[in-house]
């Protein structure tokens, strides 16, 4: 009888221990790295946060540029009378104009990358939006052309290279009489960072419903060429309409 406790007891104690480890297991189990979508949008976030508060300083030193400029016309007014008197030396007034010329050219830069900012955002979002909509929709991930309200994809040929990019070059420059308006010329530096391959694609500052944009897109599917056309607004923030050439970057 004693033996047989002791028997009970030991089969007890097994199955308790197994128990703790077994949830010391699930305690101490690492969670799964995320997915890359999930890596992919994070990166697109924290991109979008660093442009916003970079154009917020852009802000800031424009508003300081434009108090430049306004002393350095001031300045330059009273020059011009000074020297209508006889009281300083023209060379004053001619160093005083390009002290204009300098401060209003720091503000137009710094408009400049004010609206690259904005564009670099506006084009995040919409090929954020591209993304999310193909994934609620897999009907349309299998099509070789689709058309949504916000952008259009063309599947294209599995034969292109960004070395044939002087083709599309001759066509533009052929038919509008000027050179193709790129952006991005393969891997760019925010490719790098969000680790997405753009090395056989480029990037055109291009509207894809003007005349330029639809001859373009009608010549890149006449030869079977893959694109992406964003035309999406992005309301508050920005708008940056462009057009990808190649196929869709993906993460490496």
């Amino acid at each position: 009888m004693f033996k047989r406790n002791r028997i009970a007891w030991v089969i007890v104690l097994v199955i308790a221990a197994l128990s703790i480890d077994a949830f010391a297991q699930r305690k101490t189990k690492k969670k799964p790295a995320p997915a890359p979508q999930t890596q992919l949008a994070k990166l697109r976030e924290e991109y979008i946060n660093a442009t916003k508060d970079y154009k917020t300083s852009l802000e800031k030193l424009l508003a300081i540029y434009e108090g430049n400029v306004k002393k350095a016309e001031e300045k330059l007014d009273l020059s011009k009378k000074l020297l209508a008197e006889g009281l300083i030396p023209k060379t004053q007034v001619e160093e005083n104009e390009r002290a204009v010329a300098d401060a209003k050219n720091k503000v137009s830069e710094t408009r400049r990358q004010m609206t690259t900012a904005n564009e670099q955002i506006a084009g995040v979002l919409v090929e954020t939006a591209a993304d999310e909509q193909i994934a609620k929709d897999l009907r349309l991930a299998g099509q070789r052309l689709v058309r949504t309200s916000s952008f259009t994809r063309f599947i294209g040929g599995p034969g292109w290279n960004l070395s044939e990019a002087w083709k599309i070059q001759r066509f533009f420059s052929d038919t509008f009489h000027k050179e193709l308006p790129i952006a991005v010329f393969g891997q760019g530096a925010i490719h790098e960072r969000w680790r997405l391959d753009h090395r056989n694609a480029m990037d055109i500052q291009l509207h894809p419903d003007g005349p330029e944009g639809q001859a373009l897109l009608n010549f890149l599917q006449r030869n079977g060429i893959p694109y992406s056309a964003f035309r999406s607004a992005i309301p508050g923030t920005a708008t940056g309409p462009h057009i990808h050439i190649g196929r869709p970057s993906h993460r490496y």
